[in-house]
């Protein structure tokens, strides 16, 4: 049997036992930098390089506390310390002190090995509380590298992860009743014309109702949608219902695209097949381009665009002046309209730090022959100053709330 073959029998007997062990602190150990070296060196290197990681670890961290010499390495640059409770519950702030202490003294020292030279930053996630110790530590990891943190105390983080687990199924247990149920609306919210007062565009936005028929708003449901199956079949009959309405009361409506809508082969064909039938129409039609995710395949993005926009589709860039990408998107996607981000707007009448970013985007805007929009008007104070500004359009609750379409 290899040195390695025997490490992941070894592997396979420890984490079991590691699990069981639920009246145990755990400390979970990953080192930072290791995915710039898993794919250069083979598996016997690797082997290498973290077992003598480890008893470079064991060597510091036994000179803090002899109790952490039983580290357990485990894979991908991952290592193990389990301690019983009742040897340290009563020094866990003097534990995580000195862990802190041990992970800011060994932060970006070169370790070489084999003429390798390795940084030993390290991740450190605990856990003392709760059950599934083991867990809630590896998911701590998890934690850490979503937020671009270095140490954390992940109690219950696997309690936690169930809860939201079985709400979650709760949650696509209710856009499958919605599909299946006519129970998927779209509701409109009016964007009026800040010179005429008049309501000239809608807003096209999704609810669900559930089987009690308690209406879901977006942030609800949509982010869990995304990750199954249903998530396009709700794409798909906003698109009908918006195109439905342009045609029942000819008014313009805004329709928000997520870079995923646009990057899939099935939406870009069901919005080609409804401008086609409805050709008449597509002048009415803006699709707003929601930057929710990381764009995979620019090409398709910009070849849709070219697309719609040769039909009088018209796009539009939401929350722009969020980030710095808004400028960069503004290059490739050639917008006929900003509409301005709601954190800009909601305070404008009162911060002179948004009132400068919003005057600066309506002159560029304005010399560009681009439309605005103001999100989130809230008050009348807020709808005087973005008056004032120039902005073409408004949108909020002191315009109106989203509506039913009965309801407007």
């Amino acid at each position: 049997m290899s040195t390695i073959d025997s490490f992941l029998q070894q592997y396979e007997n420890i984490y079991p036992k590691i699990k069981s062990q639920q009246n145990h602190i755990v400390i979970y150990l990953k080192l930072e930098e290791y995915f710039l070296i898993e794919d250069f060196y083979d598996a016997k290197t690797l082997f290498s390089i973290q077992k003598k990681v480890k008893n470079f670890l064991k060597s510091k961290l036994t000179k803090i506390n002899p109790l952490f010499s039983n580290i357990y390495q485990l894979n991908d640059g991952e290592y193990v310390i389990a301690i019983k409770k009742e040897l340290l519950e009563k020094n866990i702030n003097q534990l995580v002190s000195s862990l802190k202490n041990f992970q800011k003294n060994i932060k970006d020292k070169i370790l070489t090995i084999d003429s390798i030279h390795f940084q030993t930053s390290l991740l450190i996630s605990m856990a003392y509380k709760g059950e599934n110790t083991l867990e809630s530590a590896k998911l701590g990891i998890k934690e850490l590298l979503k937020k671009n943190k270095e140490f954390i105390i992940s109690n219950d983080f696997a309690k936690k992860a169930k809860e939201k687990t079985k709400k979650n199924l709760q949650i696509i247990s209710i856009i499958k009743y919605a599909i299946h149920n006519s129970k998927v609306k779209t509701y409109f919210q009016p964007i009026i014309d800040n010179k005429t007062n008049k309501t000239l565009k809608y807003e096209s936005l999704i609810r669900i109702f559930d089987h009690d028929n308690n209406l879901l708003e977006p942030h609800e449901f949509l982010e869990v949608a995304k990750k199954g199956k249903y998530y396009y079949q709700l794409t798909r009959i906003v698109l009908q219902k918006s195109f439905r309405f342009v045609i029942k009361h000819n008014k313009e409506v805004s329709i928000n695209l997520s870079m995923r809508d646009i990057e899939s082969n099935l939406i870009r064909k069901i919005i080609y097949d409804l401008l086609k039938k409805y050709k008449d129409y597509a002048s009415k039609i803006t699709f707003e381009l929601l930057e929710d995710e990381e764009i995979k395949d620019i090409e398709t993005i910009s070849y849709f665009i070219t697309q719609v926009k040769s039909q009088g589709v018209k796009i539009a860039i939401d929350d722009f002046g969020k980030g710095f990408s808004n400028f960069e998107r503004l290059l490739y996607y050639k917008p006929d309209i900003l509409k301005i981000d709601g954190l800009l707007i909601k305070d404008i009448d009162k911060n002179s730090y948004s009132y400068s970013m919003v005057k600066t985007i309506v002159d560029f805007a304005k010399e560009q022959k681009i439309v605005t929009i103001a999100e989130f008007v809230e008050n009348e104070e807020i709808y005087r100053c973005v008056k004032k500004l120039g902005v073409d359009f408004s949108q909020g609750y002191y315009i109106n709330k989203p509506c039913s379409e009965k309801e407007l």
